[in-house]
């Protein structure tokens, strides 16, 4: 079964902030306090998401890169 790496990742992400987000909503805090407690968190979870498509797209590169080359040094054969 092919799946793809991205939208999984997306909707981690998106299923954590959500997540952190009725979790803080419940808490009993000022709406001040809760206001900037989501920013923080929403940016948290924006840079965490960032950091693993990054790592998604380097692994799916060198794969590519990988496959590239076995198929040159076939094609010289």
């Amino acid at each position: 079964m092919k799946t793809n790496a991205g939208k999984v990742i997306l909707g981690v992400t998106i299923g954590a902030l959500a997540g952190a987000i009725a979790g803080v909503l419940f808490a009993p805090q000022s709406g001040k306090d809760t206001r900037k407690l989501i920013s923080k968190k929403s940016k948290e979870y924006v840079e965490k998401g960032k950091k693993m498509v990054e790592k998604v797209t380097d692994a799916a590169k060198d794969k590519i890169k990988d496959v590239a080359d076995d198929i040159s040094k076939k094609l010289e054969s």
